[in-house]
């Protein structure tokens, strides 16, 4: 497999680390959309949302919990999004599994 995150969760390509526990690893996006813009993965490859199913649904409620503990290492404490892109439509650029965490400023209404 030839997934650039699970090549980042593995060490094999630098990140900036702001977050890891068993479930998941949290780093900054090298194309920041905002002035804080953060990804967090499962250590395990799911390849999107779509790919969420009962035997990995504990490994995604993880990151969640997780989620709210990096954005406050990141300073927002007023307020973030989390995205998730999915399939071709959705701009998903990397097969793997991932969230978005967006903040450290007054985010535009408009999604589109």
């Amino acid at each position: 497999m030839d997934c650039l995150f699970c090549a980042i969760i593995k060490g094999e390509i630098p990140s900036k680390k702001v977050y890891e526990d068993d479930s998941c690893y949290a780093f900054l996006d090298i194309n920041p959309q905002a002035p804080v813009h953060c990804l967090v993965v499962p250590k395990e490859h799911i390849a999107s949302v779509d790919a969420i199913n009962s035997e990995s649904a504990d490994k995604v409620a993880a990151i969640f919990t997780a989620i709210p503990k990096i954005a406050a290492s990141l300073g927002l404490t007023n307020g973030y999004r989390v995205v998730s892109n999915i399939g071709e439509d959705g701009c998903q650029s990397v097969k793997h599994l991932h969230f978005h965490i967006l903040g450290g400023k007054k985010l535009s209404e408009n999604m589109a």
